[in-house]
């Protein structure tokens, strides 16, 4: 459930241009989400996986309703990383069993998301849901490269962490389309995303029944973590951001001191060497999740 409603969302809105959006999303966050209809075949794949002894063939058949994410899956399963022979695979249960159902949980999310970008919703701002979905992969391949070279992460868990991690953007986004005052009003747009997209973002992870790894590494990922060596998706998350955090340069967030400042570059220095490894893995995961 959401750990959100209504009257905290019009206390702390109250006098805002952001007051109506808020109260609405507010209500539906306490009730039946309006997802884009794009997240229905990624919540059934969700929900299906949830049974750790669930029938391959179910989730197949879970997989099939969408067209979109059965086709990723394939051309995932026929890349190198996972196809180093090279002998094509067009059997779906076979892609399946090969790829794990982490990489299948994964991908359905995203399939998810890259469609709500193409949404006629979101046509109006284009330029920020493209940055924010770019900023997303490369923060899921850096995280997916430092968890695998840390040897005691699930690197899968921790790209799923890096992709879902701004899907509160991508909803305030969606939604706000539905709101005359933001169509012309980029920078009361910006700020809307700059101060709610956390905290609405953590809401929709616990609604989307993701674990509680994922949604405590969302919540905490731009949180400094004083911590010699990552030890959790947390970890890995905040890590992950740092070093791509200039992907996101444009979004409003609160100013830091200058310790803070000096510490977050500490930070970001201790895995630096990351990024050149991290470019193969961000080409690959952006040509098998975008269009």
């Amino acid at each position: 459930m959401s750990n959100w409603n209504a009257t905290s969302a019009a206390d702390m809105a109250s006098g805002s241009i952001h007051f109506r959006i808020l109260e609405d999303i507010a209500r539906d966050l306490s009730g039946d989400v309006n997802f884009p209809t794009c997240l229905d075949a990624a919540m059934l794949v969700r929900n299906t996986l949830r049974d750790p002894q669930v029938d391959l063939r179910l989730v197949v058949q879970a997989i099939g309703t969408e067209p979109l994410i059965s086709s990723k899956l394939l051309r995932i399963a026929n890349s190198v990383s996972y196809n180093p022979s090279g002998r094509p695979i067009t059997d779906l249960q076979v892609a399946v069993s090969r790829l794990g159902f982490e990489v299948v949980r994964t991908t359905s999310l995203a399939v998810a998301m890259d469609q709500m970008l193409k949404s006629k919703n979101l046509t109006a701002y284009d330029g920020i849901s493209h940055a924010a979905w770019q900023h997303s992969i490369h923060v899921a391949a850096i995280a997916r490269v430092l968890a695998r070279r840390l040897g005691r992460i699930n690197p899968d868990e921790a790209m799923l962490a890096g992709l879902v991690h701004n899907i509160g953007i991508f909803y305030l986004l969606y939604r706000a389309a539905e709101y005359p005052e933001y169509r012309s009003d980029q920078p009361a747009m910006l700020e809307l995303l700059g101060g709610w997209h956390e905290s609405i973002g953590d809401s929709l992870l616990h609604i989307l029944g993701m674990p509680a790894a994922i949604t405590d590494a969302v919540r905490d990922h731009e949180h400094i973590k004083h911590t010699e060596t990552p030890c959790n998706v947390c970890d890995v998350l905040y890590f992950a951001n740092l070093l791509a955090d200039d992907d996101m340069s444009w979004l409003p967030g609160n100013p830091l001191s200058a310790d803070e400042r000096q510490a977050r570059a500490s930070d970001r220095e201790r895995y630096a060497d990351l990024l050149e490894e991290a470019k193969d893995d961000i080409e690959s995961l952006y040509a098998a999740l975008s269009a």
